[in-house]
């Protein structure tokens, strides 16, 4: 059976750029902090991987911190701010890593969103309290794919003297991304979202801006991350950035949108299945819908059987069986979801597939009940 594979929101297939760059790696040795031949060649692997991520971000080399993911990258900016005050700002669509990092570095503002999945901008602002250390907005929802006010959000939070970051995690790959204009003091993305390798991330840090590392121990990234380089993950997070540089942000993603749109255009026939999210105003690669009274995951393991991977809920949820947050905040269903993601291996088949698999599917399921 031929399987289509549509849940990248979740992790994407390594690209064959990324795969290269990574198998170069593996059976070579090399410290980058040493001045011998087999340590400079590593160098020069880590720094040009560094050049290619910051490309890709809109953001000076100096600026990217590598780290093992995003969860790891997010921890470090709640971590390194908190000692500026006890008190954090995010919204209830923040994702789970995001919230539990900055309750256990304080007290937290949980503020509420419309019933697109939207912060509200001003509620958001209006949270702010002079021990604030750290406002968290992120770039784009990584379960419904509505956009964020991001632009606004930073620079008010510039005007208040107060940190602000930004989980780009989602959009990274999807939206252009340019993190010096933008201007926010922090950002976090891991490199399996957009076809690069798993256990590799980054965190960029604003010029100037000088954070007490979550990681101690040795001097490595400028002394903001501590321990040996992984050279070949960092290479192969190099590799994916150039392979979307050349390829080009905008082109990948209008093809997501075109296969995106298929599935909203084809959802519109089917009884009792809603959109959720803003279907216009959002990531150009996932689309979460509602299906009434069907539990997820009997459609998960319906489209699994027809070779269909998906998803329900958030990214990290699965084995909690829980109620997604981000649609209770959003006052839908939070209990049935299914999101389809396409990514950059995508094609008009794997949507296809799908859209002939999930009526059947859901006619099975509700003549069961």
């Amino acid at each position: 059976m031929t399987r289509h594979y549509l849940d990248h929101a979740s992790t994407s297939p390594l690209r064959a750029e990324a795969l290269s760059a990574v198998t170069s790696w593996l059976g070579r040795v090399g410290d980058p902090g040493r001045i011998h031949a087999e340590g400079l060649e590593a160098r020069v692997a880590v720094e040009t991987a560094r050049e290619e991520v910051g490309r890709l971000l809109g953001a000076r080399p100096r600026s990217v911190v590598f780290t093992s993911g995003a969860t790891e990258s997010i921890l470090s900016a709640c971590w390194g701010a908190a000692e500026r005050g006890g008190h954090q700002v995010l919204a209830a669509v923040e994702h789970s890593a995001v919230r539990r990092a900055a309750e256990a570095h304080g007290e937290v503002t949980v503020v509420g969103v419309d019933g697109h999945g939207r912060i509200d901008r001003e509620e958001l602002l209006a949270a702010v309290r002079p021990d604030t250390s750290l406002v968290h907005v992120q770039w784009a929802n990584h379960e419904v794919g509505t956009r964020q006010p991001v632009a606004e959000v930073v620079a008010a939070c510039r005007d208040r003297g107060v940190l602000v970051h930004v989980d780009a995690a989602a959009a990274v790959g999807h939206d252009p991304i340019s993190f010096d204009e933008l201007g926010a003091d922090l950002l976090s993305v891991s490199a399996h979202k957009l076809g690069g390798p798993t256990g590799i991330g980054a965190l960029l840090v604003r010029r100037g801006l000088r954070l007490r590392p979550l990681v101690v121990g040795g001097d490595q990234e400028r002394a903001r991350r501590a321990g040996l380089e992984p050279v070949a993950a960092i290479a192969g997070f190099g590799a994916a950035a150039m392979a979307l540089l050349e390829g080009g942000v905008e082109r990948e993603a209008a093809v997501q949108r075109a296969l995106t749109d298929r599935v909203l255009a084809a959802t519109e026939e089917l009884a009792g299945v809603r959109v959720y999210g803003d279907p216009v105003d959002r990531l150009p690669h996932l689309v979460c819908l509602g299906i009434a009274d069907i539990e997820p995951q009997a459609v998960l393991l319906g489209l699994d059987r027809a070779g269909i991977a998906a998803h329900s809920g958030s990214a990290c949820s699965s084995e909690a069986l829980e109620p997604s947050p981000v649609l209770e905040a959003m006052g839908v269903d939070a209990h049935r979801s299914l999101r389809l993601s396409v990514g950059w291996s995508s094609t008009e088949a794997d949507v296809t597939a799908a859209l002939a698999a999930l009526p059947p599917i859901l006619e099975r399921l509700r003549a069961l009940r």
